[in-house]
């Protein structure tokens, strides 16, 4: 006889199952799709937003390539965070297996106010997620140091070719 999933927050005292784990494999099988790699790339290495504007712009940028990139990621960090806030998946076991999922919030948290005045549900599974333990906040602040500084190398390097190109670019 098979067990009814946990109700918000029931698991997190006792062990992941075999069945958290068949999960995670399979959000993990998911995110190997090229669509979703591609899709994956961008968001982490290509599009760094400056303001909330930047993020409207891409999302209000229908049908284009980012703005399916964008879809497409945001969503699949929403579907999994909702499994574990729902208690479908081991909030432990999620968070040993999410880290992306930190790097992407850290990107859009500092404008998810302005955000949410156009889209307000945007990335709120989310946050809900990573805010609702010490341990997420704390790695939520060490994945936003470490895209700051990350962010820095970029403009430092991007400076260095403008500087050496001879306004040929």
């Amino acid at each position: 006889m098979r067990k009814e999933p946990p109700s918000q927050g029931e698991n997190n005292g006792t062990g992941a199952t075999t069945g958290d784990a068949q999960v995670i494999l399979q959000l993990y099988e998911l995110r190997r799709d090229q669509a979703m790699r591609d899709a994956r790339h961008f968001i982490s290495a290509n599009f760094w937003p400056e303001s909330a504007e930047d993020v409207l712009r891409l999302a209000r940028s229908y049908p284009s390539q980012e703005n399916t990139y964008l879809r497409q990621v945001t969503s699949y960090w929403e579907m999994a965070s909702a499994l574990v806030l729902r208690g479908a998946l081991h909030e432990g076991l999620f968070f040993d297996c999410s880290g992306e999922m930190y790097c992407v919030f850290a990107k859009f948290e500092p404008f998810l106010g302005e955000i949410r005045k156009k889209l307000p549900y945007f990335l709120l599974s989310v946050e809900t997620a990573i805010m609702r333990t010490a341990e997420g906040r704390a790695r939520l602040q060490r994945l936003e140091l470490r895209l700051a500084r990350r962010k820095q190398k970029l403009a430092q390097r991007r400076a260095a070719v403008a500087a050496t190109s001879a306004g040929y670019s």
